[in-house]
């Protein structure tokens, strides 16, 4: 079984594309409970049914990594806000997962709120138009000083917020600010009733096409830990750059 200590956060990331073995597909299918296999059938495009079908496979086969369970045996449950959670568990696991175009990534953490959001940085989508509409006041003035690209430095970032809080996007973007300058900070607009110094925060690249952010509510000096999985498969160390955090 594999160790993780309080101060540690596991990142475990999975190129999906680079996973078309038949035989392996079928193996992560058998994963999956009935309700799952209804879901994926429901995605309209193969692609969209792949990516989840990894991404139940790699939770599943990440989760019993570090607790004797089988991967088919783990069991979910959500919060009203839809965020999922482990039920079947002897150690306090806490996990959050996201995929885009290209990469899925699930963070792994003792006992804390933990955020994760990955996001493609090539999509023509995202301008700083959006960010008027979503983004505080503030973060707007900062986002048209610097480059195009600083868009998705704030969005994957304020979604590993409401990540961590575990309440999606009930929680309005515009009432916290983040401020990307040498280090990562956070405030609060007062209704919102949270604690600057009581989050940790990590920017990262992943790949030259993806933004990464980690959020954790907890002031300790975590590290992290990354790999490159193919479920059911193999494992390797994995290093990208962190490009700022708190």
């Amino acid at each position: 079984m594999l160790n993780i200590n309080t101060d540690e956060v596991h990142l475990w990331l999975v190129f999906p594309d680079s996973i078309q073995e038949p035989e392996l597909l079928l193996a992560y299918n058998k994963l999956l409970t009935e309700e799952e296999q209804n879901k994926k059938q429901r995605f309209h495009f193969k692609k969209h049914q792949h990516q989840y079908l990894i991404t139940r496979a790699l939770i599943r086969s990440v989760l019993s990594h570090y607790v004797d369970i089988k991967p088919s045996a783990w069991c979910f449950s959500k919060n009203q806000y839809g965020r999922p959670e482990v039920i079947t568990n002897t150690l306090p696991l806490r996990f959050n997962l996201s995929h885009t175009e290209g990469l899925i990534v699930c963070g792994i953490v003792l006992k804390q709120d933990i955020g994760v959001d990955v996001e493609t940085i090539n999509r023509k989508n995202a301008t700083k138009d959006i960010a008027k509409r979503f983004f505080s006041t503030q973060e707007v003035i900062d986002l048209y000083s610097k480059p195009t690209r600083s868009f998705f430095d704030y969005w994957t970032l304020k979604e590993s917020y409401i990540k961590a809080c575990g309440m999606g996007l009930s929680l309005p973007l515009h009432k916290f600010t983040f401020h990307i300058e040498e280090h990562i900070k956070i405030s609060f607009n007062s209704d919102l009733h949270d604690d600057p110094n009581q989050w940790r925060f990590w920017l990262l690249e992943p790949t030259p096409s993806h933004r990464m952010a980690i959020a954790v509510r907890d002031k300790v000096n975590y590290r992290l830990n990354m790999k490159v999985i193919i479920p059911l498969v193999s494992e390797q160390k994995f290093n990208c750059q962190i490009l700022n955090m708190s």
